[in-house]
């Protein structure tokens, strides 16, 4: 699974409308959520650092929900945007992530235990897992 780095406003025109899922490496603002919602029209997941998703009005989480695009809080550690503009979850993550559900591990405590190893956010780990291309 990959997930697009956004690093700066001017790179939202220029995205793939048939991308999924976002992490803004900056501090969006409103225009530029509605934006790439408007831009990527099959958009089911941005991403947000901590610090940034604190600073989301009230008003873009209700436009999030209508549009049915989950607003997560995490980060892509380590990942280099001058080296690749998506951040690919590894394929051990991907692989731990089948054995534990087939081995019937509850969901949460699969994010929790994997969120520790993968860098990931425990929320990211939950939308990954209840993707259908997952099983």
């Amino acid at each position: 699974m990959r997930i697009r780095v956004i690093s700066s406003r001017n790179e939202i025109l220029s995205l793939n409308p048939n991308e999924k899922v976002v992490h803004f490496a900056f501090r969006p603002s409103n225009k530029d959520i509605f934006l790439l919602v408007e831009t990527c029209p099959k958009l089911e997941v941005i991403q947000l650092p901590r610090s940034y998703i604190r600073t989301v009005s009230r008003a873009i989480e209700m436009f999030m929900e209508m549009q049915k695009v989950q607003l997560i809080e995490g980060d892509v550690w380590g990942h280099r945007k001058d080296i690749n503009e998506y951040y690919t979850v590894p394929s051990s993550v991907i692989s731990k992530m089948r054995c534990m559900k087939a081995e019937g591990i509850p969901s949460e405590k699969i994010a929790e235990k994997l969120a520790h190893e993968s860098k990931l956010s425990p929320e990211m780990i939950s939308y990954i897992l209840n993707k259908k291309d997952l099983e």
